[in-house]
């Protein structure tokens, strides 16, 4: 099903793919922030949808759309195989993650260890896309790993994967350090190399180029975007998503439509709850997302109180986030 969506224009600021965090209920909450932008899913792997039939990892809502799904994997075939099944779910985009440097991925032979392996990459793409079809493929990959010279290894890597038909890339500006290093410290440790990114992007000015990696702001967001198509944020659109969401739409996009308020989000969300605890849902389940949305607001702390301790408990509803968001002053006094 077709959804006239201009993936390109909605890369312009996307949500990084986040293991354990950007599930459905997150995207959901997220798409009520801004209209525009470009969601990801949560890294899947191929093998769990080709072999396993683990196509239940792949539901999400209409109303997330533009969304795009990760998937893990380094077997041409069976890549292909996962994305004909991620098309034909409706999804505007298809992403390889050849970036995330956990063990687990590491052990599939996918993830950040595929910077060691251009050509592998060009033929997994190059299967993808012809299973694709008008649906557009990408790359999430890093500046390299371990040793490897960045300043070389990137552009060659970057030409490779583009001449298999790849036409946009969003590059971590970190190495990924394979070993040494856990996951969570590779989002911090390796230093981030904006000016590498910024010059593979003249490098490569006929590709589609967004940058990651420790941005936090929509002001960083914008200069980034004054050198580079796009930019993805991760980490500061979960914990702060009202300060990198809220004002998206206008600060990035243009749109002149008034932003919602952080309580209007929130009460957004109470029909799509009370739908999902219907289906079975935990609230907390939902919740878990929304704690950081009043981050640096009076009445934040009691906001996260309420909906940790009560969501998990037998019978917590709408009723309950309602009371937490009494807490919550709807207008905040000027400083």
């Amino acid at each position: 099903m077709s959804y006239n969506i201009d993936i390109r224009k909605a890369a312009r600021l996307s949500v990084a793919p986040m293991m354990d965090w950007s599930d459905r209920h997150c995207r959901y909450f997220h798409r009520l922030m801004t209209r525009h932008a470009l969601l990801y899913s949560e890294m899947v792997t191929a093998p769990a949808l080709v072999r396993g039939g683990a196509v239940h990892l792949l539901d999400y809502n209409v109303e997330e759309h533009p969304v795009a799904v990760q998937l893990g994997g380094s077997d041409p075939k069976e890549l292909a195989a996962a994305t004909k099944i991620c098309v034909a779910r409706g999804y505007d985009e298809v992403n390889l993650n050849v970036g995330c440097p956990s063990d687990r991925v590491q052990s599939g032979t996918f993830g950040a260890v595929l910077m060691r392996d251009a050509p592998l990459v060009a033929e997994c793409m190059k299967a993808m896309k012809d299973a694709a079809q008008d649906i557009e493929v990408t790359v999430k990959c890093r500046i390299g790993v371990d040793e490897q010279c960045a300043d070389k290894v990137l552009p060659a890597f970057i030409e490779t994967v583009a001449a298999a038909g790849v036409r946009r890339f969003t590059i971590h500006a970190r190495k990924a350090w394979l070993q040494g290093l856990s996951p969570k410290e590779n989002r911090d440790i390796p230093p981030l190399d904006y000016p590498l990114v910024h010059r593979i992007k003249k490098a490569f000015p006929h590709l589609h180029l967004s940058v990651n990696g420790g941005i936090t702001t929509l002001d960083q967001a914008r200069a980034h975007l004054e050198i580079m198509d796009g930019v993805m944020v991760g980490r500061a659109a979960y914990h702060d998503p009202a300060a990198v969401l809220l004002g998206a739409d206008q600060a990035i996009f243009g749109d002149t439509r008034p932003a919602r308020t952080a309580h209007e989000v929130v009460e957004a969300m109470y029909p799509y709850i009370e739908a999902q605890l219907a289906c079975g849902t935990r609230l907390h389940s939902i919740t878990r997302h929304m704690l950081g949305i009043f981050t640096g607001r009076p009445g934040a702390r009691k906001w996260r109180r309420i909906l940790s301790e009560g969501a998990t408990r037998d019978g917590a509803g709408v009723a309950l986030v309602a009371e937490a968001l009494s807490h919550v002053p709807e207008h905040v006094p000027a400083s």
